[in-house]
């Protein structure tokens, strides 16, 4: 029997998943979701977070025509400085939507700096109270941000909210000041890289019951489809990975993480 998969972090827009047959674009979407399943993966979690109200509609359209399927819903930190007021308003009416597991991504990227650190700053501490507000964990991208980004959240969010910081690029010690927040780790492809030595260590070490696995999908194919247009059946190979790391068996991994997956963003 397959072992069980939750991908804790998708992104399924349509522009990232098509094919052009005699001039005509077709939608692979379902194609995507089908192999997935075959891979073993029970449940996803669609990531709608952009510079738009385009991706938090389509993550909750997915939500709603699939069981399997629950939306996270946010503004990336590379858009904070697009969010006006309406486009806000919106997503805190729709954070509580039965089928809006969490909020986010939300969160402080540094490396790029596609918006200003203190517009950043602001909206990702606007986030944090919503996801209080409505009862719901986030999901966090932090990039060379974290030490800013967890004193925010010490500042704004109880040990109570929960969330995760998906695709996790800092050090070991970094892991473990989140955990003392009362978040979970979440590890990408970036874990089968050979030169991601720091992440590799952190998901050696850390507790059981605190880490997933997420694809980040279109992002970050791992080895062995590093540099290819990645999908939610890969995350096989990334849990590969991290049980290899952690001297377990791929199944008991993969039960593990989906039992973290399902307590944590109360997945049914």
């Amino acid at each position: 029997m397959t072992a069980p998969f939750v991908d804790s972090h998708c992104h399924l827009e349509a522009k990232d998943f098509q094919r052009e047959v005699e001039g005509v674009l077709i939608d692979e979407r379902d194609e995507v979701v089908a192999r997935a399943r075959a891979a073993g993966v029970v449940a996803f979690v669609c990531i709608g977070s952009g510079g738009s109200l385009l991706e938090v509609d389509n993550a909750i359209a997915w939500a709603e025509r699939d069981p399997t399927i629950w939306a996270a819903i946010g503004i990336h930190p590379h858009d904070a400085a697009k969010m006006d007021e309406a486009t806000f308003a919106r997503i805190a009416e729709l954070a509580r939507h039965p089928r809006v597991c969490a909020v986010g991504e939300t969160g402080l990227d540094y490396h790029y700096d596609h918006s200003p650190r203190d517009v950043q700053q602001r909206v990702f501490a606007r986030f944090l109270n919503l996801a209080t507000e409505v009862g719901k964990p986030v999901s966090l991208h932090i990039r060379d941000a974290h030490e800013d980004a967890r004193a925010i959240y010490a500042a704004e969010a109880s040990r109570e909210l929960g969330g995760v910081v998906h695709c996790f690029t800092g050090t070991p010690e970094d892991a473990d000041a989140w955990l003392a927040l009362g978040l979970h780790v979440s590890f990408s492809g970036i874990a089968t890289f050979k030169s991601a030595t720091g992440i590799k260590e952190a998901a050696r070490r850390l507790p059981a019951d605190r880490i997933l696995v997420e694809t980040d999908c279109p992002y970050l194919a791992p080895i062995p489809h590093r540099g290819k247009r990645n999908e939610p059946a890969y995350v096989v190979h990334t849990a590969q990975t991290v049980a290899d790391l952690r001297g377990v068996s791929l199944d008991e991994l993969a039960h593990q993480t989906t039992l973290n997956a399902r307590r944590l963003f109360k997945l049914s």
